[in-house]
């Protein structure tokens, strides 16, 4: 396995993905495996299809904490097939995000709190799920990569995005901080 992930300004990471037809097929069945070998390799919270120039509806789902990450809740790694939001909520969190295809950038991103979801899973099966808080930000973060978008598009003010360095060194500081009474 070996993948070139796709880096901002890479003019694939723009395009619509398309939907798989035969999730049995053994090519689709292999890019699976490797997708879920590769997320957990990088350390991502996620990996869609697209970042590494497979343009299909594909995504993988890996929360757990992490240095840049260390308050993630732990799930299971879920493959996401051909996905779609059915409903979500008006309210919306403003969280950072970074992405293995914009390396070195935060950016605070506004997302849905709460989302409704179908998808197929690597077996066919369709399922539907709500997700909330930081899952529905990865969900909803793998969707926009099949739909040729990226965090930096929903940043809202470039005053909102942080080099990395700087993000570690938040996160650092934050971790140090005692509030006394």
């Amino acid at each position: 396995m070996s993948f070139e992930l796709l880096q901002l300004g890479h003019p694939h990471l723009r395009l619509q993905a398309k939907p798989i037809v035969n999730v049995h097929d053994p090519d689709i069945q292999e890019l699976i495996g490797d997708l879920l070998q590769f997320v957990e390799e990088v350390g991502g919270m996620g990996i869609a299809a697209p970042q590494i120039d497979v343009s299909l509806q594909l995504f993988i789902m890996a929360s757990k904490p992490n240095a840049r990450y260390p308050q993630a809740p732990v799930m299971p790694q879920t493959v996401v097939i051909n996905p779609e939001i059915i409903a979500s909520t008006t309210e919306q969190d403003i969280g950072w995000e970074g992405c293995l295809s914009v390396p070195g950038i935060r950016g605070l991103v506004p997302r849905a709190t709460h989302i409704k979801v179908r998808y197929l899973t690597c077996e066919g099966d369709t399922i539907e799920r709500d997700y909330d808080g930081f899952i529905a930000r990865i969900f909803q973060h793998e969707l926009d990569h099949l739909r040729g978008t990226l965090f930096t598009d929903r940043v809202e003010n470039n005053i909102d995005l942080m080099a990395e360095q700087e993000w570690q060194r938040m996160l650092s500081a934050d971790s140090h901080t005692q509030v006394e009474d």
